[in-house]
């Protein structure tokens, strides 16, 4: 079923990137993880409310299935390269465990905004080494700016605006 996945999004959509649950194991990642020209965003640690139900879960050598799912998508991009994890940013904590143990892999950070996550806590426990590694994501904040004719420009300026707060986090 995942080679059907991976030609549709990659050579039908021609996305540069999608969202994968690990939970299948490497086996069925395997076709993701193939595509070395495109990026698998692994889920590790959501945003949703219910998020810690499963993801907090104490799993083999007693640590969170979330920090299990980071140790191992650090492994998988070790061997190739194109992988990625999301984290919420309504969990700071476990988003800075997660920084800890996947190093400076790029980490998908949904939950700004509408959600309710911290930006300055995000950014001080999401960035990495060199103090980038972060796709922070806001899309309710900025796809519902207006619903008015001005709609492109109030995306534009949300986007702006949360860009600036971003580096303004990043200089503290």
């Amino acid at each position: 079923t995942n080679n059907g996945y991976v030609r549709y999004a990659f050579d039908v959509l021609h996305a540069d990137a999608v969202t994968v649950n690990p939970y299948l194991g490497a086996e069925a990642m395997k076709p993701f993880l193939d595509r070395a020209d495109k990026g698998i965003i692994v889920l590790c640690r959501t945003s949703n409310p219910g998020a810690g139900e499963f993801q907090d879960l104490m799993v083999m050598d007693d640590v969170p299935l979330y920090q299990f799912v980071a140790r191992r998508v650090a492994c998988w991009n070790e061997r190739y390269g194109n992988c990625a994890v999301v984290v919420g940013a309504t969990a700071p904590a476990e988003l800075a465990r997660v920084r800890a143990i996947v190093g400076d892999m790029p980490i998908l950070i949904p939950g700004i905004g509408a959600q309710g996550g911290d930006l300055e806590a995000t950014v001080k426990a999401g960035k990495d080494s060199r103090g980038r590694g972060m796709i922070i994501n806001s899309s309710r904040g900025i796809i519902f700016a207006s619903n008015g004719e001005d709609f492109a420009e109030a995306a534009r300026r949300e986007t702006k605006k949360l860009n600036d707060q971003i580096q303004a986090c990043l200089n503290l």
